[in-house]
């Protein structure tokens, strides 16, 4: 039986002897094999994105809305606050609204909040202080609010009149103080529920006056930490449930109650099943090129068999069998693969640095892609050496001797 190191030495000569041929061939390996890396290198850097931006704008937070009247009042709010595992909430009465400054009006989202809001959604100010619970006609407002909105940009001590609809159908408009502005998250992918940059924090006893109502529209609430995020929102959601009439056998059915709850997880799985299906697809584009690459090795070593036909009816004159002439052939192809690993996994490493950077996503490179590069580039210069070294082995020596 031929040793497997001299089957490489066979292999490199063989390999030598056309090295452009042999060059253009793993080429395809490699570009195949980056290409893969490339896109699982993004995919995973997207997950980082949506984690790292969800993040900013809320510590495990769980949100509850409705969009019924009369349905939350101070009693689910000590519910939700009494709820185990409930470290934070703050009551939100959201409402569009228009916003007034200098004589130019814009719209903009209008929240009713309690000081609990900032730590809930780690809010962190750039200029002057969040509001406290003593606040009345003073208001924060979000970054593109102060900079984006108006001609001028809004600072603090600056005079706005908010204006939003009342339950009796008029409108109701009162002139605020800026109290501050909050620093942008500098995240891309938020939750528009929970985006501080475009909103306009009020005090909610304010917010409820103008609005002509004493009910809450929601709740903005943390959980003590992530890993009891999913069991404190099924509990909350209980609670709540009973606490406004839910029948006990109705508790799990989303469509019977007047609410919508949901949590800083379930954004994040939504995030990630469009990431996943995105880098699924072109995943699948990329083991095209794959593909592509190992129809290259097969055509290669194919015409290596044809060129080589006498060298094996002397090697199988010499003793060599049909494993041995198998072998040299199947390593042949590995060592193609092998080479398009190397390079592929290092272009892949490259290419995947400056696609995230120009994409403005994290830089995650995984050291299984590494494993995972190799791994692909040996599978597919194997299976795709095994058809011509098995047509090498089965020649008949005698005929392969006359062969020219």
């Amino acid at each position: 039986m031929v040793k497997f190191s001299h089957a490489v030495k066979i292999a490199l000569g063989s390999i030598r002897s056309a090295k452009i041929r042999s060059a253009l061939t793993t080429l395809g390996i490699i570009i195949g094999v980056a290409a893969v890396i490339v896109n699982i290198s993004l995919g995973v850097g997207f997950s980082q994105n949506f984690e790292d931006d969800i993040g900013a704008v809320g510590s495990n937070f769980i949100v509850v809305f409705t969009q019924k009247n009369n349905v939350f009042t101070d009693n689910q709010l000590e519910v939700v606050r009494n709820t185990q595992g409930v470290e934070a909430v703050s009551p939100v009465n959201g409402q569009i609204g228009t916003l007034t400054y200098q004589s130019s009006s814009r719209s903009a989202t209008i929240n009713g909040v309690s000081s609990e809001y900032e730590e809930v959604g780690n809010i962190v100010m750039e200029k002057g202080q969040f509001l406290t619970d003593q606040d009345q006609f003073v208001a924060v407002i979000g970054s593109d609010i102060a900079y984006d909105k108006f001609e001028r940009n809004l600072s603090v001590k600056n005079s706005i009149n908010i204006s939003i609809n009342n339950i009796e159908g008029g409108v109701s408009t009162r002139k605020f103080t800026v109290k501050g502005i909050v620093q942008d998250p500098d995240a891309t992918f938020i939750s528009p529920e929970v985006d501080p940059r475009v909103r306009v924090f009020i005090p909610l006893g304010v917010m409820q006056e103008m609005q002509g109502v004493s009910d809450i529209g929601g709740f903005f609430i943390k959980a003590e930490s992530l890993e009891v995020l999913e069991s404190v929102t099924d509990e909350v959601d209980e609670n709540l449930a009973r606490s406004v009439g839910v029948p006990s056998r109705d508790i799990d059915n989303e469509d019977t109650k007047p609410y919508v709850i949901f949590s800083q997880q379930d954004i994040l799985e939504q995030l990630n099943q469009i990431s996943t299906a995105l880098t699924s697809i072109l995943t699948v584009i990329a083991l095209i090129a794959l593909l592509v690459g190992s129809i290259g090795i097969t055509n290669i070593m194919l015409v290596t068999v044809t060129e080589r036909t006498k060298e094996i009816g002397i090697l199988k004159s010499l003793g060599f069998t049909y494993r041995d002439i198998l072998t040299l052939f199947v390593v042949e192809a590995a060592i193609i693969g092998f080479l398009g690993g190397i390079f592929g996994v290092i272009l892949g490493f490259i290419a995947s640095y400056f696609v995230n950077q120009y994409i403005d996503v994290p830089f995650v490179f995984p050291i299984s892609l590494v494993f995972l590069g190799f791994g692909i580039a040996l599978f597919v210069g194997v299976a795709a050496g095994v058809y011509p070294a098995n047509k090498a082995a089965k020649m008949d020596p005698g005929e392969s001797l006359t062969y020219e």
